[in-house]
């Protein structure tokens, strides 16, 4: 089902709907700040078996994590790193995605994290809306493996189908440049990934921050 979030009334079914389906182990696809996502309840294992599934990727590999709230960050982890929790509170919601150590005690089988997950909180009303009631999503791309990102619900639909249970339409994308991807589980914070935040604005919150990318 796809909902049209372009009116209240609508925006509200279509959430409560999505709500539903991810509390009920089923996917959902919705928009970010960068493109549309599917997404899965974090901790119900077979909703994120079926997320690789349907899109054809390998189930070892852990998906990103999309948190609502900024202090949703601190339950997922056993201590939280002051460089995250700097870049957090500069840039969440937005398009950067940090790599933590996260707590072993959660109950989640996201794949071969090596006790390592990448989290976000992105910056769009549907999504926030989505993951507060849901709590924290194991989301990645809305495509087929080796297929376009899509820019919009409908072109999610095109490539995952009945796979999913709702899709959100919010419009097209704004931005489709990729989050940029942080990790500060090591002694200095290295830039994973180059995204839409750039290495400047980073450094003028973590002056030590080094591109792990050369």
């Amino acid at each position: 089902m796809l909902y049209d979030c372009a009116t209240v009334a609508d925006r509200d079914r279509g959430v409560a709907a999505a709500v539903e389906a991810a509390k009920s182990g089923e996917l959902v696809v919705f928009p970010t700040d960068t493109v549309y996502g599917v997404g899965a309840d974090a901790f119900a294992t077979h909703a994120i078996t079926q997320l690789h599934h349907a899109r054809g990727s390998d189930r070892r590999v852990p998906p990103p994590v999309l948190v609502g709230s900024r202090h949703t960050l601190d339950g997922l982890v056993y201590s939280l790193p002051r460089a995250a929790r700097e870049l957090a509170d500069a840039f969440w919601p937005g398009a950067l995605t940090i790599i933590v150590e996260h707590s072993p005690s959660l109950q989640w089988d996201l794949g071969d994290t090596g006790g390592q997950v990448a989290v976000r909180m992105p910056l769009h009303p549907v999504a926030l809306e989505v993951l507060r009631e849901v709590g924290p999503m194991a989301v990645t791309t809305a495509n087929k493996l080796g297929s376009p990102a899509p820019l919009t619900a409908d072109d999610a639909r095109d490539q995952l189908e009945y796979a999913v249970r709702v899709y959100l339409e919010a419009g097209r994308a704004a931005d489709p440049a990729p989050s940029t991807i942080v990790d500060v589980t090591g002694d200095v914070p290295r830039i994973l990934r180059a995204g839409a935040i750039p290495l400047e604005k980073l450094r003028d919150v973590v002056p030590d921050i080094v591109d792990g990318q050369d």
